[in-house]
């Protein structure tokens, strides 16, 4: 059995082992942040959906 050692008394090195140990994984979610589009801002994509558009149906 190891003799237990504060971690403030640790070397840097198992520091960062027992820190990398604790930390989790963000799993299927992406830290990365996101914002919405901004709606003022020209989108030549919305433009084409007139290409895209069948037009008025026909019955």
């Amino acid at each position: 059995m190891e003799k237990f050692v504060p971690f403030e008394k640790l070397s840097k090195k198992k520091q960062r082992e027992r820190n990398a140990q604790k930390r989790g994984t963000w799993g299927a979610l992406s830290p990365v942040t996101r914002k919405p589009q901004n709606p003022k801002a020209y989108n030549r994509k919305k433009l084409q959906d007139w290409r895209r558009d069948p037009g008025p149906a026909a019955f």
